[in-house]
């Protein structure tokens, strides 16, 4: 796995929670979908559903199953209140991490 994959890899949960609170409820495609489209090339669906279930398993999100104007039946996502919380941690967190990485490739150490 290279370096890419794995800097990807951990962060995909709060990216993941953040698609969710940004398109409101969404449905696991479509997270799928926009990752993609936003460099997480390596990412597949068999990796993204157990996400969705321990996300579920841990109370971040909710689902519903409802009709698709396009065939089967969707699960669609939405945070809980505990989903909302935990994006914020990860968000102070990964700017707090991007801030001590680049202060040592600046060479502010």
């Amino acid at each position: 796995m290279n370096t890419k994959s794995q800097l990807l890899k951990g962060s995909l949960e709060g990216c993941v929670l953040k698609i969710i609170e940004l398109k409101g409820e969404t449905y696991g495609y479509e997270i799928a979908k926009l990752l993609k489209e936003n460099g997480f090339d390596d990412i597949s669906e068999g990796t993204l559903y157990p996400l969705y279930t321990r996300l579920q398993k841990n109370k971040l999100i909710e689902s519903s199953v409802r009709e698709s104007p396009l065939g089967p039946l969707r699960k669609y996502y939405r945070l809980t209140e505990k989903g909302y919380q935990e994006l914020d941690h990860f968000i102070y967190s990964w700017n707090k991490l991007i801030q001590n990485v680049n202060d040592i490739l600046k060479g502010r150490i």
